[in-house]
């Protein structure tokens, strides 16, 4: 009688006494297969009476789509020669910065109603030392040849949770990227490139973006790394004034801090009901190292110094304690700390309400603090 394939617990040890390290042949008879063929016909089926309902789009299903086929975002011309710098094309603004490569292996996971697509890359962080992936999507305009020598403003967002080993923006189903398009076509807001890093190197601990000691460089991934791989790969701005952060829970306060720590690189954030303080249970024994990731800390410096600004959009759903969020704003949106405060209406802790409160207004304001594209008119 044929020996049933053996079971296995869940740290992938056998659960079973015997034996099965001699490699095993089971065959598969004539009406397993026709079980298998049948199973096949049917599942072939429901997904397209799910397709012909609208219930699911055809970029979900990888069987039906070109999910995983290359993405090139540079067109011919728009890199620097290898070698050469990040030299401008004649007659762009001083301030575009074109990829510099090398060109990365990005390969498409979705893609929207509008064509635009989201794909992903795999990192090996040459600062940070850490490896993950990151997701990137760009909107109709970035292939559009009216922008084809501008700057595009890049909105690097952060997930709530562990944010590994998946960035939950990366799909289509919380709407990031059509608020953002859909925003960009009736005039609202800047049609930005969106990052989406993973946030954390594994699902234990959350690192707070952060150089923790004896980990991770989780900060220096967020700060350099990743920043580093959008401008070897897109045309960005050389200044500040074209790159932001957006994050919920988790994802919010690490996108406050890198802002807060760094804003001779970030200008501005969007943070969805996140914290101010540091809190990752890995700080222990490092008080100093916490202080200096504190934003609250590093909120003083940058008043004590005057400069240089920052602007600092918080949203908070209706159903959610507000946290210290007021007591932060209060205290410390003065000077050069530019702040305000999104309340969502009936909102909750979590990714689409957030999107809403986007939708309903922060997209537009931190359009207001960035620069945007530059058709070759203007």
């Amino acid at each position: 009688m044929t020996q049933p394939p053996p079971q296995y617990d869940r740290q992938n040890q056998r659960s079973d006494a015997q034996d099965y390290s001699e490699p095993r042949v089971y065959r598969v008879n004539r009406q397993q297969k026709q079980r298998q063929r049948r199973r096949l016909a049917i599942v072939s089926s429901v997904a397209a009476l799910a397709l012909a309902a609208g219930g699911i789009t055809a970029w979900q299903l990888d069987f039906f789509s070109d999910n995983g086929e290359p993405v090139t975002y540079a067109d011919a011309g728009d890199t620097a020669r290898p070698g050469a710098g990040p030299e401008q094309k004649t007659g762009t603004d001083p301030n575009v910065q074109l990829p510099t490569g090398p060109l990365a292996a990005f390969k498409r996971t979705a893609r929207l109603d509008d064509g635009t697509e989201i794909s992903k890359t795999t990192l090996a962080g040459p600062k940070s030392g850490f490896t993950g992936d990151v997701w990137v999507w760009t909107p109709k305009e970035y292939k559009d040849p009216a922008y084809a020598k501008s700057a595009f403003p890049v909105l690097i967002a952060l997930p709530g949770g562990s944010g590994y080993p998946t960035n939950y923006w990366m799909g289509t189903d919380l709407g990031l990227q059509k608020a953002v398009s859909e925003g960009a076509s009736a005039g609202k807001n800047h049609p930005f490139i969106v990052v989406m890093p993973v946030l954390n190197p594994d699902k234990g601990a959350y690192h707070d973006g952060s150089d923790i000691p004896g980990r991770p460089k989780m900060g220096t991934w967020m700060a350099d790394d990743v920043p580093d791989l959008v401008r070897q790969n897109f045309r960005t701005y050389k200044s500040r004034d074209g790159w932001a952060f957006m994050g919920s829970s988790t994802g919010a306060f690490v996108g406050l801090k890198q802002v807060m720590k760094h804003p001779d690189r970030f200008k501005a954030v969007i943070a969805s009901g996140g914290m101010t303080k540091p809190d990752s249970q890995l700080w222990q024994g490092h008080q100093k190292e916490m202080d200096e990731n504190n934003p609250e800390k590093l909120a003083e410096q940058l008043i004590a110094r005057r400069g240089p600004d920052v602007h600092l959009n918080f949203q908070i759903g209706t159903k959610e304690d507000p946290g210290n969020l007021k007591e932060f704003i209060q205290k410390y949106g003065k000077g050069p700390i530019k702040t305000t405060l999104r309340t969502i209406d009936n909102g909750g802790h979590n990714g689409r309400d957030y999107v809403r409160g986007m939708r309903e207004g922060s997209l537009e304001w931190i359009s207001k603090a960035l620069l945007g594209p530059k058709p070759s008119s203007s």
